[in-house]
């Protein structure tokens, strides 16, 4: 089976998130595609078949099956430019439909993904609490006019905003421990966040829930964090730009464009680069 490398959300031939995409004629059984993503190791691999004037999806991360990813989705985006040309291309994942368009910026690609609906809400205090003490943070670490919350676009994320870069760099968590708590809330990855400005910030991603540590980048939770953003007033101007992955080795860019109605889709786009 022909899996195509591609590093989403790349910082120029630099850095994204590398995922794995199979493009065929029919979707392989679900144990064949949990296998393949095992195999091919990164943190989720989308699988894509024609579905009328569109295409199925799925995807996989090495150790379960998630409702939507952010950079599988700009990687595939990219894989079908590759195959297809450039153009808008109609997705239809478990749980929502969305689009990704994608075109080719000289050696590497350029995509957009079209999230499914946005929503939000406050986390409780004793969910806070366990999140703090997951990564060795106090309240004070927090950043307040960003409070704690659950959010939601196509995937649930949890949000922590910190008050400081060197906070965020200084992440560090016990794997087994956050792979429970994860999967007992049903969050597919931990936000970490730093505003550097109203407009610009630094985020790290755990996605202990999948068997991964952490993301460098992430455009499932970029998708919902934006939409976060727009519930709570948030000066972000119609857009925000997002720096991951640099305490990684691994520095990635996002940008998202954020239209004003609550729980609409957030555009989230970004360059892809082949890895094979």
């Amino acid at each position: 089976m022909d899996v195509l490398r591609i590093a989403a959300f790349s910082d120029g031939n630099s850095g994204g998130n590398p995922a794995g995409v199979v493009i065929g004629d029919v979707l392989p059984d679900a144990a064949d595609m949990q296998r393949i993503a095992a195999e091919v190791g990164f943190s989720e691999t989308a699988f894509a078949a024609p579905d009328g004037d569109g295409w199925r999806v799925r995807y996989f991360s090495p150790e379960s099956e998630v409702p939507f990813c952010g950079h599988a989705t700009i990687a595939l985006g990219a894989g079908l430019v590759r195959r297809f040309g450039d153009g808008i291309f109609a997705l239809a994942l478990n749980q929502a439909g969305i689009t990704v368009e994608g075109f080719r910026e000289g050696s590497n690609f350029a995509a957009a993904l079209q999230s499914p609906p946005t929503r939000s809400k406050p986390a409780a205090p004793g969910l806070v609490a366990e999140m703090l003490a997951l990564f060795g943070y106090v309240a004070g670490d927090l950043d307040p006019a960003i409070p704690p919350a659950l959010i939601h676009g196509g995937s649930d994320h949890f949000v922590l905003a910190l008050k400081s870069r060197e906070a965020l760099a200084a992440m560090a968590y016990d794997f087994k421990q956050s792979q429970a708590l994860m999967r007992r809330e049903g969050l597919i990855t931990i936000l970490l966040a730093f505003a550097e400005t109203p407009r610009l910030f630094h985020t790290r991603n755990p996605f202990a829930s999948g068997g991964v540590y952490e993301d460098p980048a992430t455009g499932a939770a970029t998708a919902a964090f934006a939409g976060y953003l727009r519930d709570i007033g948030w000066p972000h101007g119609g857009s925000i730009d997002i720096v991951q992955g640099e305490d990684m080795g691994m520095r990635s860019r996002l940008h998202a464009d954020i239209p004003p109605m609550p729980g609409s889709s957030i555009r989230v786009s970004g360059t892809a680069r082949l890895m094979d």
